[in-house]
């Protein structure tokens, strides 16, 4: 078993990676059903929460089915991050978690995110400030430093346990390299075989497969993995690598039918977390996904992008299910 405070997880979780315009709480419900053992919402702006922001106030919507799941806030100034900590606090999530990893560039640029690899006094002050406004557990995410030649995460990770974190993922790249290239695992390594590292150790980047995620935790020996880009438009990625974790067998891959009926249920959630019009709109980045591979689908995926209702949607996905149904994906 694997403790983060008082949360108490499975040997090994799989956690879902925070990912912006990714994991709202629809995408959430569906890796939920499909074996998410922990979640973290999209990354809340501490400058937009203080401010009331709406989009900011809106991503602190969690539900009871998601637990456990954490709020993730990003921001550049200390302070502020310790009153956003007890604003999200409010809503009672399981933990709160500090982005320290996210790269791009109007994030990091404003000094915050990755960017407070580059000013580890601060990063440790801003994450004191957090610990003390919150009565949860407060966990981070960050990557192994800022470029090659600041690759800090060992002093990165004793400093923050020392100040009361209860967990660390790993994103096994620099700022510098964004997501490019091959994450490396061996930093993430040493952090958790170092005697003074007591919480857990998560890692992050790359995993991909059942296969990668048996040898990673073999070879690096981490407590868990967390998941991020391979589980869009592929939500059962984390009952695919338990089943195989537990058994070293692969389940078959989905049919035709599984994956509508997945994207169904994201559209269903959708709508009824933003309503009939919202819903169907936010829904639309996420059809190429579901359907990656499939040859001849523009047209059906040009219908799925313009339908305006529910209702017209569950036809054209009906469609797609019977003329697709011989295809394994």
């Amino acid at each position: 078993m694997v403790k983060i405070g008082n949360i108490e997880l499975s040997d090994f979780p799989l956690l879902l990676a925070p990912m912006e315009d990714v994991s709202d709480p629809p995408f959430r419900a569906v890796c939920k059903e499909n074996g998410a053992d922990l979640m973290y919402t999209e990354f809340v702006s501490s400058e937009g929460l203080i401010r009331d922001a709406a989009k900011s106030v809106q991503k602190l919507d969690i539900f009871e089915y998601e637990r456990p799941v954490g709020i993730q806030l990003f921001g550049s100034d200390v302070e502020t991050m310790g009153s956003c900590a007890e604003i999200a606090s409010r809503v009672n999530p399981d933990l709160i978690d500090i982005n320290y990893g996210c790269p791009v560039k109007n994030v990091a640029c404003r000094g915050a995110g990755a960017a407070l690899l580059q000013d580890i006094p601060k990063m440790v002050k801003m994450t004191e400030s957090v610990v003390k406004s919150t009565h949860l557990p407060v966990t981070v995410k960050t990557r192994l430093g800022w470029d090659d030649n600041t690759r800090n995460i060992e002093e990165v990770a004793e400093r923050l346990q020392d100040i009361g974190i209860k967990a660390l993922s790993i994103h096994g790249r620099t700022r510098v390299q964004m997501y490019k290239g091959s994450a490396d695992w061996s930093l993430i390594a040493k952090v958790k075989e170092n005697p003074r590292i007591t919480i857990p150790i998560f890692g992050n980047g790359d995993i991909d497969t059942p296969e990668k995620a048996l040898e990673y935790k073999n070879r690096y020996g981490v407590d868990g993995i967390m998941i991020g880009r391979a589980s869009i438009g592929n939500p059962w990625v984390f009952n695919e690598i338990k089943h195989y974790l537990r058994t070293g067998e692969k389940l078959p891959p989905p049919t035709m039918e599984q994956r509508v009926d997945v994207c169904r249920r994201h559209l269903e959630f959708s709508i009824r977390w933003k309503g009939p019009v919202a819903g169907v709109f936010e829904m639309r980045r996420h059809y190429t996904n579901y359907f990656k591979g499939l040859e001849h689908f523009k047209p059906y995926r040009m219908r799925l992008v313009e339908a305006p209702t529910f209702d017209e949607l569950e036809s054209i996905l009906k469609e797609i299910s019977n003329d697709y149904s011989e295809i394994v994906c």
